[in-house]
């Protein structure tokens, strides 16, 4: 067979990321990108990668950033050229703005082809503009054809692949330090575009940034601390070292501890306790509340945020950026905590079922017998709202597993009324989006489970989220089949916008038809024709019997609620 300096540079490429820590890599097929293709899968039959093969591009983009969110390790997305390209963008603004390593590998034509109305060609070089950490429009494998200058092979992508992972960690590029994000390989092959190769890997490990010194927090202000998405236990550390009340939201997974504040929008809005507050050390990025965003808007509150994402948080003008915290010597401010954890306690929600009346039960009397199993029988066959929703998933859900929350009303409603857990939990909150939260999941559960590992992954969104991603549901037959339960909260629409201000501006008919956007769409049929288990509940009683049975494959499960 003819040899193909693609192939060689393609091969050297994979083998080079696999060498600084990149475990797994999504790849769609196509043409052009054959070369990276062949290399990446061979390199999975040696066990050095995990190939996940997405024939949507949007899919394999949101299936990348679910892998890099729940490893922190670079995961790689391989695509051909054209449209193919443009569909990695919501990914890769996602990763942006949550600060997830992810390595785009685009396929493109070479520099003679472009700009002449050649098939598959677009102008690829710098497509994702701002939103890459770094770009680099590679040079053509292979020797100078036309006039147009390139290297010999296979030394066109060598070291693009330390450059990429490294700068996907923040460890060198445009400047942020330590913040992660998506890194833009553009990677241009002229034919043949593959031949048989020798292809062989050494997995090594990330590389890691040096030691950061840390900000040092004076005891003095009253301050709090907020979490927001992603922000991980770090902020239950800090809040536990500082004896400052914690504030974090759902989707923050440090909504643990016990310093943490119950109903904490109503105690925002409350002057003798919100109102005082002088500093606000912030974790994530918090979205969830108008309270929390009022907050560090104010222009008397000093803020102190560690970054996470491509954009600093800076809502008042004045917010001071760090990489690290740690909290001075000394004792809390024990008067100030008090206040936050007295009024906490008083507005704790228990949406437990209420206990059996065992006196009644057992009962000689006939009529309190009759009552006690009428309640019974009530508490057994009430159906499902919200919070009862939110609330049984949040229980069923446990350290070995993860959870994942849409951009939907129910992670609203989850916000205001769970209480506090120690389990891992993810969402797409960089950008609020309803797309690729099905293939976000998916990738979260091919990490969490890798290498045998136990637990579940839950997704808990509502009906629009969950169809805007329905092409995520097709799975290869030849990989692994994830553990994860898709619970669609299914109310026939978008009621999130009840609450915003459109709701009380608009006409009914206008509302429906632009914004609720109501729908017939039978998930029961959606599920069979993908191969997805389903299940459909209506009752709190087989919704815990639902989520806690044994999983044997992909399954969804369809909770109706009322608009």
């Amino acid at each position: 067979m003819t040899a193909s300096p693609a192939s060689d540079a393609a091969a050297d490429l994979i083998a080079e990321l696999i060498a600084h820590g990149v475990r797994d890599l999504v790849l769609s097929p196509g043409s052009r990108s054959q070369a990276l293709a062949l290399a990446a899968t061979a390199l999975a039959r040696s066990g050095a990668l995990r190939v996940h093969v997405r024939i949507d591009e949007r899919a394999a983009g949101f299936t990348a950033l679910g892998l890099a969110r729940e490893t922190g390790a670079p995961a790689a997305v391989v695509c051909t050229s054209g449209t193919a390209a443009g569909n990695l963008l919501p990914a890769t603004m996602e990763a942006f703005h949550s600060g997830v390593p992810l390595l785009l590998l685009t396929a493109d034509r070479p520099p003679e082809l472009r700009g002449v109305g050649a098939n598959q060609a677009t102008i690829q070089p710098g497509i994702f503009g701002p939103f890459v950490r770094l770009h680099i429009d590679a040079a053509v494998p292979g020797h100078a054809r036309g006039g147009r200058a390139a290297l010999p092979s296979p030394t066109a992508w060598s070291g693009l692949g330390e450059r990429a992972v490294r700068a996907a960690l923040g460890l060198e590029g445009d400047g942020l330090a330590g913040v992660h994000g998506p890194v833009h390989l553009n990677l241009p092959s002229r034919e043949p575009l593959s031949a048989a190769a020798d292809v062989a890997a050494t997995p090594g490990e990330m590389p890691t940034p040096g030691a950061v010194e840390p900000v040092l927090l004076s005891r003095g202000p009253r301050t709090v601390v907020v979490a927001g998405a992603d922000a991980g236990p770090d902020a239950e550390e800090l809040s536990h070292a500082g004896g400052w009340p914690l504030i974090a939201e759902i989707v923050s997974g440090s909504r643990f501890g016990r310093l943490l504040v119950h109903g904490y929008r109503e105690l925002l809005r409350d002057e003798t306790l919100g109102g005082r507050i002088q500093r606000v050390v912030v974790f994530g990025h918090p979205t969830l509340s108008r309270e929390v965003t009022a907050l560090l808007a104010r222009p008397d509150v000093e803020v102190v945020a560690v970054r996470r994402g491509g954009e600093a948080l800076n809502l008042n003008g004045r917010t001071r950026a760090a990489s690290a915290l740690a909290v001075e010597p000394g004792v809390a401010d024990r008067a100030w905590l008090g206040e936050w954890m007295t009024a906490s306690q008083t507005r704790v929600v228990d949406l437990s079922a209420p206990a059996p009346d065992q006196k009644g039960l057992y009962s000689d009397h006939s009529a309190e017998r009759l009552d006690a199993v009428r309640a019974e029988l009530d508490a057994v066959r009430k159906r499902v709202d919200r919070q009862i929703l939110v609330d049984a998933v949040w229980r069923a859900t446990w350290p070995h597993d993860r959870l994942v929350f849409g951009s939907s009303r129910l992670v609203r409603v989850a916000d205001q009324v769970l209480g506090g857990k120690k389990v891992p939990v993810h969402a797409n909150r960089g950008l609020a989006g309803i797309d690729g939260t099905v293939a976000t999941s998916i990738g979260i559960a091919l990490a969490s489970q890798a290498d045998g590992a136990p637990g579940v992954t839950r997704v808990l969104l509502g009906d629009l989220a969950f169809l805007h991603d329905v092409g995520a549901l097709l799975l290869p037959g030849d990989e692994p089949a994830p553990r994860i339960q898709v619970i669609v909260g299914n109310d026939g629409g978008g009621t999130i916008f009840d609450g915003l201000e459109v709701a009380a501006s608009a006409a009914q008919d206008d509302l429906d038809r632009a914004f609720y956007t109501p729908h017939r769409v039978q998930l029961a049929e959606l599920a069979a024709a993908y191969g997805w288990q389903y299940e459909r509940v209506t009752t709190r009683s087989a919704l815990d019997q639902t989520l806690t049975s044994a999983i044997t494959g992909p399954q969804i499960i369809e909770v109706p609620l009322e608009r």
